[in-house]
C-alpha cells in the first residue's frame, strides 16, 4: 500500500472527521475474460481499517482497470487517445466528427469504453500520419464550424511540416553516413544542415534571381573557395558532377527543408524555382570569414544567368577532371579560377 496523501475530512467509512489516508494498491480483476492487474486508489480509515471509494475514485479505478486490459491487448490507452486528440488541438466532439464516428465516441474512449481493434488502428494511423488527418479534416469540413476547421487545419499543417522536415533531415543524413569517412570528398567536416539552410537563405537574400541550378553552383563555389582559403568547406556538402555542373548529394531533399523558401515561376512551358529568404531570416551560424567567402562568390556570379554560371563551371578543372555522375574531390580547389 502506497500513501498518496493525508487529509483531515469526513470519513465515509466511520462518518467521523479525522485524518484520512488516500492510498494506492495493486488490484487484480477480470475484464472480457482477461485477468488484469492495475493500480487502484482508495481512502483508508484507520478507525475501521476499511478501504472506501469516492465516486471519483470509482471512475478512476474503472479506467485504470480498463487501461490495464488495453495494454495487455496492445491497444491504445485512454491517455494515448487523449494525447492524439490534443496533438491536433481538437475537442472530443469535433475529433469524433472528423473521424466520422458518433459524436460521443471519443468521450467514451477517453473515459470508460474500450475501443475495438478497427478504431484503434485508425487512431494509430492518425498519430503517425498528419497528412491523413488533413484528408479526413477536409472531408469533414461541412460538419465543423469555420473557426474550428481553420484552427485544426493550421495545427495539422504545422505538425505535418515538422514531421516531414524530420523525415527529410534523417534521409539526408542517411545519404551522408556512407560518405562522411572520406575526407577527399567531404573536405574533412561533417554535414551541417543548419548551416546549409543558412547559406541558401543568405544567397537568396543577396541574389535577385536565384534559381535552382544557379543555387547549386553557388553552393559549390562557396564551399570550394572556402576550402581553398582555409582548408575547410563551409557546409560539409558533397558534390557530384552532373551534366549541368556540381550538384550536392541529397539536393532534392535539401530544397524541401524547413527554412528553405522558393516560388514556382512559369517560363514559357517550364516551371522554375526561384529562391527567396525565409521570413525574418537572420545569420546565426556563419562566421565573418565564411560570409566574406560567400560575398566574393556573389560578386562573381550574382549577376550571371544560369547558362553563364553553368559554362563557367564546365571550365573548372574540378569538373573537367571528374567523370560525369561521379563525386568531385576537394583536391581540385587549388585550381579554382577564383582566388
Amino acid at each position: 500500500m502506497e500513501i498518496l496523501k493525508i487529509t483531515q475530512k469526513l470519513c465515509l467509512s466511520c462518518m467521523e472527521v479525522h485524518y484520512v489516508k488516500e492510498v494506492a494498491a495493486m488490484e487484480k480483476s477480470s475484464f472480457k475474460n482477461e485477468a488484469v492487474e492495475f493500480k487502484a486508489i482508495y481512502e483508508y480509515c484507520s478507525n475501521t481499517e476499511e478501504y472506501t471509494e469516492t465516486e471519483e475514485m470509482i471512475k478512476i479505478n474503472d479506467l485504470s482497470m480498463k487501461d490495464a486490459y488495453r495494454k495487455k491487448m496492445n491497444l491504445l490507452t485512454s491517455s494515448d487517445i487523449l494525447r492524439i486528440r490534443e496533438k491536433y488541438g481538437a475537442s472530443q466532439k469535433d475529433f469524433s466528427d472528423i473521424l466520422g464516428w458518433g459524436k460521443a465516441t471519443i468521450t467514451r474512449y477517453e473515459n470508460h469504453q474500450v475501443q475495438d481493434m478497427a478504431h484503434d488502428d485508425i487512431l494509430r494511423k492518425l498519430d503517425s500520419d498528419p497528412n491523413w488527418f488533413l484528408h479526413l479534416l477536409k472531408r469533414a469540413k461541412d460538419r465543423l464550424s469555420e473557426k474550428a476547421y481553420n484552427k485544426y487545419l493550421e495545427h495539422a499543417k504545422e505538425i505535418y511540416n515538422k514531421q516531414r522536415n524530420a523525415y527529410l533531415i534523417n534521409s539526408i543524413y542517411a545519404i551522408y553516413a556512407e560518405l562522411e569517412d572520406d575526407e577527399t570528398i567531404t573536405g574533412g567536416i561533417k554535414l551541417d544542415l543548419n548551416k546549409v539552410v543558412e547559406v541558401i537563405n543568405y544567397l537568396a537574400q543577396k541574389v535577385e534571381n536565384l534559381h535552382k541550378v544557379k543555387l547549386m553552383k553557388m553552393l559549390w563555389y562557396s564551399d570550394v573557395l572556402n576550402y581553398k582559403r582555409t582548408g575547410m568547406p563551409i557546409t560539409g556538402l558533397v558534390y557530384r558532377a552532373l551534366p549541368l555542373g556540381a550538384v550536392p548529394e541529397g539536393y532534392e531533399q535539401i530544397v524541401l527543408l524547413d527554412g528553405v523558401c522558393y516560388d514556382e515561376v512559369l517560363y514559357d512551358d517550364n516551371i522554375a524555382y526561384k529562391f527567396r529568404p525565409a521570413k525574418g531570416f537572420k545569420i546565426n551560424i556563419l562566421t565573418d570569414d565564411e560570409i566574406a567567402t560567400i560575398d566574393d562568390i556573389i560578386d562573381k556570379f550574382g549577376e550571371m544567368n544560369t547558362e553563364e554560371i553553368v559554362l563557367t563551371m564546365h571550365n573548372e578543372a574540378a569538373y573537367k577532371c571528374t567523370d560525369r555522375n561521379c563525386i568531385i574531390p576537394y583536391k581540385f580547389a587549388e585550381k579554382l579560377t577564383i582566388a
